[in-house]
């Protein structure tokens, strides 16, 4: 089991980027996928991204189309969500979330075990 935290969330202009962090504070990800979901007031909670951290396999949900790039810093026990060209239909709630499998990324937030508290990003229009 990991404890995940997110950090990185404000208030951003849409056309700005903001960089997202999620990092672990007790565990460590070898074993596991690490991905971000994003929940806005009134919906479901949405798939962004995921990576297997041993692996070369990344999943990216349709909405994306480009603009977010997920990646991980072995070093520092950290996965990031660099989200560029934002929107104001991008803010939400985003959150961090791990599933125990080496190699296996999904999109399904169901097959997530672990979360993080969530980090709040406002795209102002």
């Amino acid at each position: 089991q990991v404890q995940l935290e997110e950090s990185g969330g404000g208030l951003v202009q849409a056309g700005g980027s903001l960089r997202l962090s999620c990092t672990t504070s007790r565990g460590t990800f070898s074993n596991y996928v690490v991905g971000w979901f994003r929940q806005a007031p009134g919906t479901e909670r949405e798939f962004v991204a995921a990576l297997a951290w041993s692996g070369d396999q990344i999943f990216y949900g349709d909405f994306v189309k480009g603009r977010f790039v997920i990646s991980r810093d072995n070093a520092k026990e950290t996965v990031y969500l660099q989200m560029n060209s934002l929107k104001s239909e991008d803010t939400a709630v985003y959150y961090c979330a791990a599933r125990a499998s080496r190699n296996r990324v999904a999109m399904s937030r169901e097959l997530y075990g672990d979360w993080g508290q969530g980090t709040q990003v406002t795209v102002s229009s």
